[in-house]
């Protein structure tokens, strides 16, 4: 099985390909071009987990846990109205923290029941832990909400694993520790996500890769949620900077690496069908994945506004068409990609594949600067296809690099194993620089599709023709 959660999409039913045909998390090609919010409604926890610290009013970490503000339900309705208006590529909205959503049952529900009414066309998610998933089924069928993410890192049922990550959960009223607490949280999030498949809700899981305790585990997590009928398995890499404050980062435990990741992901992939495309959002993250635009739609741009304003703000028939639009998009798009996508052992007729890297700034193009990317996607590609591995960010854009330092290096630090870049344009002392150190930057193929580019540009690397021959 492929790791890409795009390729496989062309088989299946088509009431799930609908579901998913507009949701940037679930499907790998919608993400180029549908936007999300998350509302920060549910502040309490009933677990704690040593990869988690729980940050208010910060806006200088991009990482789950995190908001900048707490909003009440009425407050997230109208965040939502107003972001939807502005943002009409905005096809989903998330309740996923900045605690547990089903922790916070009333107030993510209420916050549900209320953007319902006025706006229709969003589908409804929600993140949870899974210690009360199994409990509240029947508020979610009744909320039409048909996507959940339930993080789960272990499936270790002595315990023995998930105790080393959760100090304590709290069930029943009661405070549980140690390998106990991780047998009754894996206990429910099983009987959950069982739950939840029965009842036609499609469940991305969440996996913390967390080095030296559950890497080597993860495969098994992919067996057991391929077993329950999960729809796609997530590899989150920890983040675990000493200035999160998390438990983990402050004993030392270092963030997991992208090749690490990419190794997980490997050894999971021939048992569930991944997502790659994740960015670990913020618990207010607004916009395309990849992008925070939450900055902009503080509280003070929507609390003097009524609801009947909003909704004229909201503009359902212009966001319908311009979401039009962008299918007409998609669709010229698919004709431009179509046969590049490839299973692993199809890529290269050889063996020989090459990491390639693309800046983009979405809608599926090859359309960002060198100088001011934050992130790259990262592909594997051969001389017959191509498959869409992570993403990759960097600490600061090549243009805004520290001053008495050289700009390149951390982006080289990431970079180590790329041998290819994309990209809309880069100066001549960046493209000198990266080729000093082994690294092809080629500007031809600006504003031109993506997967279809870094299939061609591959073959040109290999000295081939660019365009494959029809069979």
């Amino acid at each position: 099985m492929s790791c890409s959660s795009s390729h496989s999409e062309a088989f299946m039913p088509d009431d799930i390909k609908e579901k998913i045909h507009n949701h940037p998390c679930y499907s790998e090609g919608a993400h180029h071009h549908y936007a999300r919010i998350h509302v920060a409604v549910a502040p309490a926890c009933n677990i704690q987990c040593n990869y988690c610290n729980r940050k208010y009013d910060c806006s200088n970490e991009s990482r789950p846990g995190v908001t900048s503000e707490r909003l009440s339900p009425e407050e997230a309705a109208k965040k939502v109205l107003l972001v939807g208006g502005e943002v009409q590529r905005m096809s989903v909205l998330g309740i996923a923290g900045p605690g547990d959503a089903l922790a916070n049952p009333k107030k993510t529900f209420d916050t549900f029941g209320m953007v319902r009414k006025f706006a229709p066309d969003l589908k409804l998610c929600l993140s949870t832990n899974g210690l009360e998933l199994a409990t509240y089924i029947d508020e979610m069928v009744e909320h039409n909400i048909d996507h959940i993410t339930v993080t789960i890192n272990s499936v270790d049922e002595s315990g023995e694993i998930g105790s080393q990550i959760y100090p304590w959960i709290f069930y029943n009223n009661k405070r549980y520790y140690g390998k106990e607490a991780a047998q009754i949280l894996l206990e429910r999030q099983l009987e959950g996500m069982k739950k939840c498949v029965e009842k036609g809700i499609l469940i991305k899981a969440n996996s913390v890769l967390i080095p030296g305790i559950n890497d080597k585990h993860l495969p098994e997590v992919s067996k057991k949620l391929k077993e329950i009928g999960v729809f796609l398995h997530n590899i989150m890499p920890i983040l675990s900077e000493p200035e999160f404050g998390t438990a983990f980062a402050l004993a030392g435990v270092p963030s997991a690496t992208d090749q690490e990741q990419m190794a997980v992901q490997e050894a999971c992939g021939m048992d569930m069908k991944l997502m790659q495309h994740c960015r670990q959002c913020r618990a207010d993250a607004v916009g395309l994945i990849g992008e925070d635009r939450g900055a902009e739609f503080t509280k003070d741009t929507f609390a003097g506004l009524s609801f009947d304003e909003l909704q004229i703000k909201y503009d359902l028939e212009a966001r319908q068409a311009a979401q039009a639009k962008i299918e007409e998009f998609r669709f010229f798009l698919d004709q431009a990609n179509e046969r590049v996508r490839k299973e692993k052992e199809e890529l290269s007729s050889d063996g020989n594949t090459i990491l390639v890297a693309v800046t983009t700034a979405g809608e599926g193009m090859i359309n960002q600067h060198f100088g001011s990317v934050r992130e790259f996607l990262i592909y594997e590609a051969g001389d017959k296809g191509i498959r869409f591995i992570h993403h990759r960010k960097v600490e600061a854009e090549y243009c805004a690099g520290p001053d008495g330092t050289n700009p390149l290096q951390p982006i080289l630090d990431r970079l180590k194993d790329i041998k290819l870049i994309l990209t809309a344009k880069i100066g001549g002392c960046p493209q000198g620089d990266l080729a000093a150190a082994g690294i092809v930057a080629d500007q031809e193929y600006a504003y031109q599709p993506i997967e279809a580019s870094v299939l061609k540009a591959t073959r040109k690397y290999f000295n081939l023709p660019e365009e494959l021959e029809v069979n």
